[in-house]
């Protein structure tokens, strides 16, 4: 593998931000010392907790017969819906999601009732000693279906704007067709988990593996009917979420919380893997009815986009997600006349939830599958009806705001991907590629480059805040809480930069601390690509304040003018004096100057109506582009990743060493969702691919032998922490170039000339049956 490539600004000798500092949690992770939920140390008396789960797709339950559960070795007790003293319920929005099903069962592999017992495999062993009685009801296990029998969880939502019947209607070229792209698992390595120790006056302590603490404190509240107060939840770090631990572990925390409340004994509750994927929902699957108009130089000049998805048996994030697939329906394009539809399908399938991108990669891949046949059908390189149809940089321009009504004041898409244009050599790659493939009748090689526009903030304007609180201690040492949450994409590393910047400290004498509701209270989840954002802003504005009086005492002690006092690499300097800041620090303490401070950031500008789907619901865009390279073997559809080149706009990058990390996680996990990881749901509703023997993430040898990450310099133009630009989510869409080289290799079978029908995930078999489409020998498609 090449050497990854970064360009980072200039930072001065003591700056702490702008640096690729090492993960803070690096030596642990490599070293095996890293504590995760299930390696904190067991309380005496712990019990373990397993659920026991439905077999039936759509039924009543006519009766659970739990006295073999009962009477099962190391059987402490059984739980069921009833014996919660609260609320049963644990969905974000909508109260549509029964903690343990009570009357019906929506889904194979919804929780009935939960086995305490001595041990965890026993505890596992003795839920499957259940004999359920069922009544069979009607089942809805396809999107499709599911509009078809006007079955959704949310009512359908529309946004227009211009004339689009219009436009299509006296467009000189229209094309027209059906699509689908397929969900995803969030597959952490870490399952879920949760492990509830009981506390006086019936407080509950929680330690959780979750993105989203302050959410699971008011689910295990609500399930017990006592106060927030009394409900402690942690989470150090995890093994990753990618959005799987936003919502859907409250049902994890909820069911550990009841055991822990009844016996008065500590619970762990913790996912085998099968369990899990039968469990917890994951990336909505998506299909697209579209009709598109366009001139002869691909111009986009109409659409109507159609989305169903597949949200599962209840609401979860299933609203929000379609928002903002409807959001980013234009990713670097503008659309001047445009009608889109969304509906949320309700199946009897697991409930789909968050997952890195949260709808936007839905959203966006339409749109370039749509640039992708108009650029076929008009025998051009789809690169150039790409630029054709970008964003304008400008407001002469008349082409700046989105569908939704958002200017887009920082369109930097036509420099970036000139610039990765020039630097992949695309065009002369393009030309070598063409001759390849004329000689090669079975290998065949495939190119492309496409763009992302990613909208950065929650669309719900109120989840926009975050607080943090910072400590200084007399020798020096500044320890940080705040609202975010570790889960591997160093939001702690850049937080404790920021606040080591902000006081002029070395990194090392920072510590930021594990996520407690009883710290930071009322917090948003980390998710929307915002943990940093957020976070970052609140602890900056909290050492900002330690550091402002610190100034102004070391001025009033000394002699001088607090605003000419600089902190920096651990001295304080003003005028001609120079102090340690150790030393400082104890001169202020003796003054009885307050050494600690709350900080609070809420993201200004914001607006949004979900009524008529319009405002400036995002802070800014963050761009990016790549261009990938395949072969694909016409044989037997297996294909290889040869080249990927990266190009992300991640602003002022506070550490370029983990922001690249980010975009090469992302990457190869958004390559592994368009090709090799398939859902499937046999004809009783049953997930079949729920172990890693049948679900397919990428591994090391899918990563390309020529992996070019590099970073776009680019102050954002929004006044975000340090003029940085998120780096969680929008890398996921780079592979949309992956998908679309292979759909080119796969098209070079014909020459070009059609266009291929490959769904996504493009595995083996589904590119067999996309050459097998193209062949001369085949009719047209």
């Amino acid at each position: 593998m090449k050497p990854i490539q970064t360009t980072t600004s200039a930072v001065t000798p003591w700056a702490e931000v702008g640096r690729s500092h090492p993960h803070e949690s690096a030596i642990l992770h490599v070293s095996g010392t890293a504590n995760y939920t299930d390696d904190l140390p067991e309380v005496i008396g712990t019990l373990h907790a397993a659920l026991g789960l439905s077999t039936q797709a759509h039924a009543k339950i006519v009766a659970m017969h739990l006295d073999q559960v009962r009477s099962a070795s190391g059987v402490v007790a059984v739980y069921t819906a009833q014996d919660f003293p609260g609320s049963n319920q644990c969905g974000p929005i909508i109260k549509d999601d029964p903690i343990l099903a009570e009357g019906v069962v929506e889904y194979v592999g919804q929780p009935l009732f939960v086995v305490v017992a001595q041990s965890h495999e026993l505890a596992r062993r003795a839920a499957r000693l259940a004999v359920i009685e069922y009544d069979a009801l009607p089942a809805i296990l396809h999107p499709r279906a599911a509009k078809d029998a006007s079955s959704f969880v949310l009512p359908p939502m529309a946004l227009s704007r211009g004339d689009a019947q219009a436009a299509i209607a006296s467009a000189p070229h229209r094309i027209q067709g059906t699509w689908q792209v397929g969900g995803q698992e969030q597959f952490y390595l870490e399952g879920q988990i949760a492990y509830a120790i009981p506390k006086e006056s019936q407080g509950m302590s929680v330690f959780c593996s979750t993105q989203h603490p302050s959410e699971m404190q008011h689910i295990i509240a609500h399930a017990l009917a006592i106060p927030s107060h009394s409900v402690q939840v942690e989470c150090r770090r995890m093994g990753g979420g990618f959005g799987g631990k936003e919502s859907q572990s409250g049902l994890w925390a909820a069911a550990a919380a009841l055991c822990a409340f009844r016996l008065k004994r500590p619970v762990k509750l913790r996912a085998d893997r099968d369990d899990d994927m039968m469990v917890t929902g994951k990336r909505h699957e998506f299909h697209y009815d579209y009709e598109v108009a366009y001139n002869a130089d691909g111009l986009i000049l109409g659409a109507r986009f159609e989305m169903i998805s597949r949200a599962g048996f209840s609401a979860d994030l299933s609203g929000p997600v379609a928002t903002r697939a409807v959001c980013h329906v234009d990713n670097t394009y503008y659309l001047s006349d445009v009608d889109i539809r969304a509906m949320c399908g309700k199946t009897n399938t697991q409930s789909n939830t968050a997952f890195r991108g949260f709808g936007g990669p839905q959203g966006a891949i339409l749109i370039e599958y749509v640039v992708d046949n108009i650029a076929r059908l008009l025998g051009k390189d789809a690169l150039d009806i790409r630029k054709v149809n970008f964003y304008g940089r400008n407001d002469s321009e008349g082409r700046n705001v989105t569908h939704y009504g958002q200017k887009v004041v920082d369109n930097v898409i036509h420099e970036l991907v000139a610039e990765l244009e020039t630097t992949s050599e695309y065009r002369r790659r393009r030309d070598d590629i063409t001759a390849f493939n004329a000689s090669s009748p079975v290998l065949k090689k495939g190119l492309a480059l496409t763009p992302h526009k990613f909208g950065i903030a929650f669309n719900v304007t109120h989840l926009n805040q975050a607080g943090a609180l910072v400590h200084v201690y007399l020798d020096g040492s500044v320890l940080v809480n705040h609202g975010g949450t570790e889960m591997g994409q160093g939001l702690n590393t850049k937080v404790a930069q920021v606040v080591a910047h902000e006081l002029g400290l070395p990194l090392a004498q920072v510590r930021v601390t594990a996520t407690d509701t009883t710290k930071i209270a009322n917090t948003s989840a980390t998710a929307a690509s915002t943990g940093a954002d957020l976070n970052g802003k609140a602890a900056q504005d909290a050492a900002r304040q330690i550091r402002e009086r610190l100034a102004a005492f070391a001025a009033a002690s000394f002699g001088g003018d607090a605003q000419t006092v600089r902190f920096a690499d651990g001295q304080v300097m003003w005028d001609d004096h120079h102090l340690p800041f150790e030393e400082l620090v104890n001169k202020a303490y003796l003054a009885r100057v307050q050494l600690w401070s709350d900080g609070f950031y809420a993201t200004p500008h914001l607006k949004w109506d979900s009524k008529t789907m319009t405002g400036s619901p995002f802070s800014y865009y963050a761009y990016g582009a790549a261009v990938s390279e395949v072969i694909v073997d016409t044989l037997t559809g297996e294909w290889k990743l040869l080249r990927a080149d990266a190009l992300y706009d991640a602003g002022n990058s506070l550490n370029p060493a983990i922001d690249i990390g980010q975009v090469e996680g992302a990457f190869i996990q958004g390559m592994g969702w368009l090709t090799t990881e398939e859902l499937v749901w046999n004809a009783n509703g049953k997930l079949t691919t729920h172990a890693p023997s049948t679900y397919k993430i990428p591994a090391i040898s899918d990563c390309p032998e020529d992996f070019r990450v590099r970073l776009f310099h680019n102050l954002n133009v929004a006044d975000s922490i340090h003029r940085s630009k998120a780096v969680g989510e929008p890398p996921l869409l780079l592979p949309f170039s992956v998908f679309f080289a292979i759909r080119d290799a796969i098209a070079s079978v014909a020459d070009g000339k059609i266009n291929p029908p490959l769904t996504a995930p493009a595995t083996s078999e589904a590119i067999l049956r996309a050459i097998t489409a193209v062949q001369p020998s085949s009719p047209s498609t």
